[in-house]
């Protein structure tokens, strides 16, 4: 009797997953996205407590927000990679516990240096979170339910997001500045329980199927990308010689490790798969895309406070209704992706981000808040879709030994937009009011700021259209 090779594959693949319930196996992840998301949030509320605590500037303290986000964007593709060779459930369980740990420090921490230095630590769990939740999904639910998988994955991350300000103050009022840390404690047990119960256990590779790791190219990466977010981040909106050092840095940092990829014997980042069309023009996709959601956090609340007048209150409640747009469209976004394919819902989603992207900059300030919020829930919507498509695109065209690095590329790639939004996007913003003094800006000033500022965000997300549409040509000619 004949055993063909598809059924002892098909078998190996079942025995690799042991009996492990698909719904456990998602709560785990979607936790693991949920903290990681509610990390970044949830501090930025807190930062005027944390000043009058610690007695520090502004300038100071904002290091509490940069350290997690500079840990995540410099180690998610490393820990990506490492997943692929270690286990992608071992570390992530890993990646839980030190960002429990990691809270416990923040909420101890005596001075503000050692709680930027935990907010580093647990920036690094987050990393891992971030890289890996992705990555196992593969290896949780079946193909065809991918899509579902991954909205899923978007809508816990935006409700993260949306959290974060609200939870957080309401921690601040009831049991100080230590409560926003203390609350991922319970959460990050739960997460850690779900997934030693859930997840599938990793698989052993053959001795002769094992790769090294790349020490040389991942601190060279590492250095790169701290380098360009700091020349991203530094000055607050100026872009000045330190500013244009560290970017001088990163481009030869960028030289440097392509240097080194290419001639090692065991890469962090195999350059050649940046041949497959889908996921070279996924990544970039990503990047433009996210440039665009980081205009709406940046030009909002000035646009609100400054051109509409609405109070501090009101500016937060309308700033919630993208994530909270997100959350609830993330799920549905998925079961599309799921029955229309991820090509058709990525460009339609970027179709409905252009859309608002371009109603934005013609509607006149006399429409009041409704033709703010309008416009963008049409972005936040399509950026769902898109999301959950692009990412199901990318996580599907590659083989399962590298889902951990490519799914660190991907986040690699939302972080490098988001970060470079924030400094171009705000740029744009202060040369449309006129000058770089906004708070002193007039109100027609401000909204003139905002009409240039998404004037100028539409070009990405056609740009991004434009490569969707080619990949997808260039992937058909291949037969990929």
């Amino acid at each position: 009797m004949k055993i063909s090779q598809t059924s002892i594959a098909a078998r190996v693949e079942i025995d690799a997953k042991p009996a492990t319930s698909t719904r456990g196996a998602l709560a785990s992840l979607s936790l693991s996205m949920l903290l990681s998301s509610l990390g970044i949030s949830i501090a930025n509320v807190g930062l005027p407590t944390l000043a009058a605590s610690f007695s520090a500037s502004f300038q100071d303290v904002q290091w509490v927000v940069l350290a997690y986000l500079l840990a995540i964007t410099a180690l998610i593709v490393s820990v990506g990679r490492l997943g692929d060779l270690i286990g992608r459930r071992r570390l992530l369980l890993i990646g839980i516990s030190l960002f429990t740990l990691a809270s416990i420090l923040c909420a101890v921490a005596p001075n503000l240096g050692l709680l930027i230095a935990a907010r580093a630590l647990q920036g690094s769990g987050a990393a891992i979170m971030m890289a890996l939740a992705m990555a196992l999904v593969g290896a949780a639910v079946a193909k065809d339910k991918m899509g579902s998988a991954m909205g899923m994955l978007g809508t816990m991350s935006a409700i993260g997001t949306s959290l974060g300000p609200t939870l957080g103050g309401m921690l601040i009022a009831s049991v100080g500045w230590q409560g926003i840390f203390l609350v991922n404690v319970p959460l990050g047990i739960l997460a850690i329980v779900l997934a030693w119960r859930f997840l599938p256990v990793d698989r052993r590779q053959a001795k002769t199927d094992r790769t090294g790791f790349d020490p040389l190219g991942t601190l060279v990466l590492v250095l790169t990308l701290l380098a360009y977010a700091l020349a991203m981040t530094l000055g607050r909106g100026s872009f000045g010689p330190v500013n244009t050092a560290l970017l001088l840095v990163a481009v030869g940092g960028v030289c440097l490790f392509v240097f080194i990829e290419n001639t090692t014997s065991s890469p962090l980042v195999k350059l050649a798969m940046f041949q497959n069309p889908l996921l070279s023009g996924g990544f970039a996709m990503s990047a433009l895309v996210t440039t665009v959601v980081m205009a709406t956090m940046v030009v909002g609340p000035f646009y609100l406070s400054g051109a509409l007048a609405l109070n501090t209150a009101s500016v937060g409640l309308v700033m919630s209704i993208g994530p909270l747009v997100a959350a609830l469209t993330g799920v549905p976004a998925g079961r599309m992706v799921d029955k229309l394919g991820a090509h058709r819902s990525s460009i339609s989603g970027l179709i409905a981000m252009a859309v608002g992207s371009m109603i934005l900059p013609v509607v006149p300030i006399s429409v009041g808040v409704l033709g703010y919020i309008v416009p963008l829930a049409v972005i936040t919507a399509g950026y769902a879709l898109f999301q959950a498509a692009n990412n199901t695109a990318v996580m599907t065209s590659i083989q399962p030994e590298q889902r951990g690095v490519v799914s660190g590329l991907l986040g690699l790639s939302r972080n490098l937009g988001l970060i470079t939004g924030a400094s171009v996007m705000g740029a744009v913003f202060a040369l449309g009011a006129a000058g770089s003094h906004i708070l002193q800006a007039t109100p027609e000033a401000i909204a003139s700021g905002m009409r240039m500022t998404f004037a100028v965000a539409a070009a990405p997300i056609v740009a991004a259209i434009a490569i969707g549409v080619i990949s997808q040509i260039v992937s058909r000619r291949r037969g990929q």
